[in-house]
């Protein structure tokens, strides 16, 4: 199984007093790439959530999203600090004593200072808020692994479909090329009779010819090397896993394949095909660029 770099995936987990969603999505990237948005209660658990993640995701840019509703009435509590009320009541003393004014502090006043009363957040058991929030992101992976595998099937047939057609056109190069050796040899017939008359014609020298130019236009190589990365690419494919570097790889080659058999073509049909062969591959590469 092949997947796509491209994804969705959302979970919620809801607890007696907590709810926790997790949403995540991804396009592709030659690594990976992981943007985690999550409350800054939660940052604590940023690295585990990264360890999560790559169990998952080998390559692709990710953004996460987390969320924390909680319902619970016992989570605030409030903080007295006497050190910073005794710091205000201190100066505003000294305040009272050097203006010449009367000193009307009140306990009420006071508790309004910043600093002096505050409200506080109870984080809860640490355990306990990852069990349930590894259970969301767990599920959102899942459900975006999901996503991704269907679209890789889906990559993954419309690749092998080119890559026969490209076959298909690979054969034809092949079978094309005596029908040019043989075209050549009788139009430099043709002409060498024209320009002769009817002086005798030097048989030895016309087939030197003939052989010089099949050297020339030859692509054998060319093609064997071509058939042999297009079914080691299907063979990928079919194999499935982490393969887009690989993949990308062997594209690559059979691109500079392609260039020679064009470079070589002395026939307008041979380049209109591998002109063609040239158009698929690059069609192939694109559709890799989204394979994990």
């Amino acid at each position: 199984m092949i997947k796509s770099m491209t994804g969705f995936g959302r979970c919620e987990n809801l607890q007696t007093d907590k709810k926790f969603t997790v949403e995540m999505k991804a396009v592709n990237h030659r690594y990976f790439d992981v943007n985690i948005k999550m409350p800054k209660k939660l940052s604590i658990f940023e690295a585990a959530v990264r360890g999560c993640l790559k169990d998952y995701i080998q390559r692709g840019k990710v953004d996460v999203f987390i969320t924390c509703e909680d319902y619970s009435d016992t989570n605030y509590s409030l903080k007295y600090s006497e050190n910073m009320a005794r710091e205000y009541v201190n100066y505003f003393r000294q305040m009272a004593e050097t203006f010449g004014l009367r000193d009307d502090l009140t306990v009420t006043a006071l508790g309004r200072c910043p600093e002096v009363l505050t409200l506080e957040e109870q984080t809860g058991d640490e355990e306990e808020i990852w069990a349930a929030l590894e259970k969301a992101l767990i599920g959102a992976c899942e459900q975006f692994n999901a996503s991704r595998a269907r679209e890789g099937e889906a990559l993954r047939e419309d690749l092998l479909g080119k890559l026969e057609h490209m076959l298909d056109n690979v054969d034809l190069v092949e079978k094309r090329y005596p029908a040019i050796i043989r075209e050549y040899r009788e139009k430099l017939t043709e002409k060498v009779k024209e320009l002769l008359g009817d002086a005798q014609m030097d048989e030895n020298r016309l087939a030197a010819e003939v052989v010089l130019f099949s050297d020339k236009i030859c692509t054998d190589e060319e093609t064997v090397r071509l058939k042999s990365h297009i079914r080691s690419m299907m063979d990928v494919l079919r194999e499935g896993g982490s393969v887009g570097r690989k993949l990308d790889f062997i594209a690559q080659e059979m691109n500079r394949e392609a260039n020679t058999i064009l470079s070589k073509a002395n026939d307008l049909e041979t380049s209109n095909i591998a002109i063609d062969l040239k158009t698929e591959i690059e069609k192939v590469r694109e559709q890799i660029q989204n394979i994990e």
